[in-house]
């Protein structure tokens, strides 16, 4: 049965993923201890199960897996989590003789591997940092949504404009491409920085690209 300890809906959540008994107990204890909601797990599977529920919130915290747990080694849940398009940070612990293994799992994404016995401070460094790391994405993200939502309230023709605009044509090159005149061309392009809420050309392109970037 899982352990969750959670402090506040919306705090970020570390998910710790372990075989060991005592090392679920411990870590959990020193989570608590710092005010870091936490759920513990007692192996991949159920922790996999618990992923794919609809109220698991897949955004916002870490995840803290062991490397060798038995059916599913830490490195195959990974795996697992990435086909379903996972985006938490992930913190590998692991024993001496797992640290090719782990070295090879950063190279797959994971943030950081820790090597057991660890000190409780490395531990929480490494969760804050992840967490870090996990609050600048969802920021970047809430960013793309707010500029897709934006690009969303454009008529066709604004979309149109705004198009040419990225791809570098001039007002001129753009009205006769369009059959427009030049004045309207600049009319529906002032309304376009005006709906994109920017103030330059250059800002304008760069949240455009960064949310292309993402669709």
């Amino acid at each position: 049965m899982n352990r969750t300890t959670q402090h506040e809906s919306s705090s970020p959540i570390v998910h710790v993923v372990d075989d060991d008994e005592a090392v679920l107990d411990s870590v959990s204890m020193l989570l608590d201890s710092i005010g870091l909601s936490n759920i513990c797990y007692k192996n991949a599977q159920v922790f996999l199960d618990a992923y794919v529920e609809e109220s698991f919130d897949k955004h916002n915290g870490c995840i803290m897996l062991d490397i060798r747990m038995p059916l599913i080694s830490g490195i195959e849940c990974q795996h697992r989590l990435e086909k379903l398009g996972c985006c938490l940070p992930i913190i590998f612990v692991t024993g001496h003789g797992d640290v090719p293994t782990a070295v090879e799992a950063m190279k797959h994404g994971a943030m950081e591997f820790i090597q057991k016995p660890f000190r409780e401070q490395q531990l929480i460094d490494a969760l804050q940092k992840a967490l870090q790391v996990n609050f600048k994405n969802q920021q970047r993200l809430e960013k793309i949504q707010q500029t897709q939502a934006k690009l969303a309230s454009l008529t066709n023709r604004e979309t149109q404009i705004l198009e040419a605009i990225v791809a570098g044509k001039a007002n001129k090159v753009i009205a006769i491409d369009l059959h427009l005149s030049q004045r309207t061309v600049e009319i529906h392009r002032a309304h376009v920085m005006d709906k994109m809420e920017v103030r330059s050309l250059a800002e304008l392109v760069k949240v455009v690209i960064d949310a292309s970037a993402t669709s």
